[in-house]
């Protein structure tokens, strides 16, 4: 499911009441209004890492030799493991981390305390957030189910905030409330593997015929991931 809310402000408060109920672990980036969340387990994103250490590496020069392409190599062995573990299952998958990426990570931290980045650089930015984020970032050793990075939801959330700017009129709450309604289905839709457009012509053709406002049940039938979907809906491609 992908789930689209809109609140104007950054408050983590809306993280908390977004969240209520939910106890698990949680994978976003570094926003620290998360932290408002209890009873969670907080899964950091080393793609986010990683960028910081890209940004910091000199524009010219010898690469080798800078501290930032060390950093941005570091991420980069893990993201290799993740790739060879893939097709493993969860449980064996958390078996070959603590095999193979525990001692990436061991390295990394031992290799942090030797950096001594100028204050305010790229680098230094990168050394900050990877200290201040260490304990999630760590997190990915303890589940199989843990993914490296939330590159997942940023890729759900990309198409809105690409959209964000060329529409004309959602620049309102009520605008912004209606495009994260309408987000909420195309993009749960296309997780589930459904042809969007078939899938939008089936829920607007089937809707008026329900009471759903009365029994919201009747609505299960039309949800994105219902075994109960027409096959003209399903993404043949897959």
């Amino acid at each position: 499911m992908v789930l689209f809310e809109y609140q104007p402000t950054r408050s983590g408060e809306h993280a908390r009441r977004f969240l209520e109920g939910f106890h698990g672990f949680l994978q976003t980036d570094g926003y620290s209004g998360y932290n408002k969340v209890p009873e969670v387990t907080r899964c950091g994103c080393w793609s986010h890492l990683r960028r910081k250490y890209q940004e910091a590496m000199p524009k010219s020069g010898s690469l080798k030799d800078s501290a930032a392409t060390v950093g941005f190599e570091y991420c980069n062995k893990l993201f290799a493991i993740e790739r060879d573990l893939e097709q493993l299952s969860p449980e064996k998958r958390k078996i070959q981390r603590q095999e193979q990426s525990k001692p990436v990570l061991e390295a990394y931290w031992s290799w942090l305390e030797t950096v001594n980045p100028l204050q305010g650089s790229k680098l230094g930015e990168a050394i900050t957030y990877s200290v201040n984020q260490k304990a999630s970032l760590c997190t990915f050793l303890e589940d199989g189910r843990i993914e490296l990075s939330n590159n997942r939801a940023e890729n759900a959330i990309r198409p809105f905030v690409l959209g964000r700017k060329g529409w004309l009129f959602a620049d309102t709450k009520k605008g912004a409330q209606a495009s994260a309604i309408a987000y909420s289905i195309v993009e749960t839709a296309k997780a589930n593997g459904l042809n969007v457009y078939m899938y939008l012509v089936h829920i607007f053709s089937k809707m008026p015929a329900l009471d759903f406002k009365t029994d919201p049940s009747l609505l299960e039938d039309l949800m994105p991931w219902s075994p109960k979907l027409p096959n003209y809906c399903r993404n043949t491609r897959h």
